[in-house]
C-alpha cells in the first residue's frame, strides 16, 4: 500500500481528498501544525513561521500533496497579512524541500496547488492558458512567488504536478457555502457588473484529478483545474437562485460596497478572467461535472 503525505489537511480539500484516497486504498498521512482530536490519520508535526518538521513525515510518503497556505480570502489584506499569505506558501515548500533533502527515502512525486489568480485578478477578452505570463497584482506575483518553490523540489529530480485552482465548489464549507445564505433567504444577486467570470470545479472531480497526478506517471507541469464551462458571477448566481427556486430579481451589489467591505481584497470579486481547460482535458481526463447547473444540483441536493 502506497502512503500519500497530505500537508494543509484540515483544510476544506484536504478533508475531501484524505477521504478520497483512502476509499482508493492508499495510507494516507498527514502534516500539520498540530494533532487534531478525533484524527483518524496518523499525523506528523511541522511549524513553518519557526522552520520545524517532523523528518519522519518524509520518511514514510511515497507522494507529498502540498496544500499548505494561509486562507486568501480569510482576513482583510493588510501588510502583515500579505506577508503570512505569501510566506505561508513559499516557506512550507521551502521546508518540504529540506526534509526531503535529508530523507534517504525517494518521494515518486510532488503534486502542489496554486491559483487561477496567477493570471492575475482582471476582466478581459482573453481565455487563459498555462503558457501565460503570470499577473502584476498581489496575486499574479503572490502564485508566482508561490509555484516557483516548486524548482527546489524538481531539482531533487523528483516529478512534480502544480494545480492551478478555480473556485471549489462543496457542500462542505467553501465558496459556494458563503453563496447560499442570502439566496436562500431571497437576496440573491449579482456582484458588481456580473459580468466577471468565475472559473470553478466540483470537488470530486479535482480529487480525480490528484489521483491522476499520482497515477499517471508521464503527468507533471502545471495544469488549469477548473470545469471546460465558462460561467460568469451573475450566471452562477442565477443558477443556483433557480435550483433553489428562489427569486432572482435584486440589483447587484455596488462595487464601493465591496471595497468599503473587504479594502483590497474585493478585487478578487470584481475581476475574473475565462480559464482554458484544454491542456487537462487532453492528458484524457473526463469531467463528472463539466455543466454548473449540474455541479450546483449534485452538491445542493446533500
Amino acid at each position: 500500500m502506497e502512503t500519500v503525505l497530505i500537508t494543509g489537511a484540515s483544510g476544506l480539500i484536504g478533508k475531501h481528498l484524505s477521504t478520497f484516497l483512502k476509499k482508493r486504498g492508499y495510507n494516507v498521512i498527514h502534516l500539520n501544525r498540530y494533532a487534531a482530536e478525533n484524527n483518524n490519520y496518523k499525523t506528523f508535526i511541522w511549524n513553518v513561521s519557526k522552520g520545524t518538521i517532523d523528518d519522519d513525515a518524509v520518511a514514510n510518503a511515497d507522494y507529498i500533496i502540498n496544500l499548505a497556505g494561509a486562507g486568501i480570502a480569510d482576513k482583510r489584506w493588510s501588510k502583515e497579512r500579505k506577508e503570512e499569505i505569501i510566506n505561508s506558501r513559499t516557506k512550507s515548500i521551502q521546508l518540504l524541500a529540506e526534509s526531503i533533502h535529508r530523507n534517504k527515502n525517494k518521494i515518486k512525486a510532488f503534486i502542489s496547488v496554486s491559483a487561477i489568480g496567477f493570471y492575475g485578478a482582471i476582466t478581459s477578452d482573453k481565455i487563459f492558458n498555462e503558457d501565460d505570463l503570470h499577473g502584476n497584482d498581489f496575486l499574479g506575483n503572490t502564485c508566482y512567488l508561490w509555484e516557483n518553490e516548486t524548482k527546489l523540489i524538481e531539482s531533487h529530480d523528483i516529478r512534480t504536478v502544480i494545480f492551478r485552482l478555480g473556485v471549489v465548489l462543496s457542500d462542505d464549507g467553501g465558496a459556494l457555502e458563503k453563496m447560499i445564505p442570502a439566496v436562500r433567504l431571497g437576496f440573491g444577486s449579482p456582484l458588481a457588473s456580473g459580468r466577471q467570470f468565475m472559473p470553478w470545479i466540483h470537488i470530486d472531480d479535482l480529487c480525480e484529478l490528484f489521483v491522476m497526478a499520482i497515477e499517471e506517471k508521464k503527468m507533471s507541469g502545471t495544469y488549469n483545474a477548473v470545469a471546460a464551462e465558462h460561467t460568469t458571477n451573475k450566471d452562477f448566481m442565477k443558477t443556483i437562485a433557480e435550483i433553489l427556486h428562489k427569486p432572482f430579481f435584486f440589483p447587484n451589489v455596488p462595487e464601493f460596497i465591496l471595497k468599503l467591505l473587504f479594502g483590497e481584497m474585493a478585487q478578487m470579486l470584481l475581476n475574473g478572467n475565462r480559464v482554458s481547460s484544454h491542456k487537462i482535458e487532453n492528458t484524457g481526463f473526463k469531467f463528472k461535472f463539466r455543466k454548473l447547473k449540474d455541479a450546483l444540483e449534485n452538491l445542493l441536493a446533500k
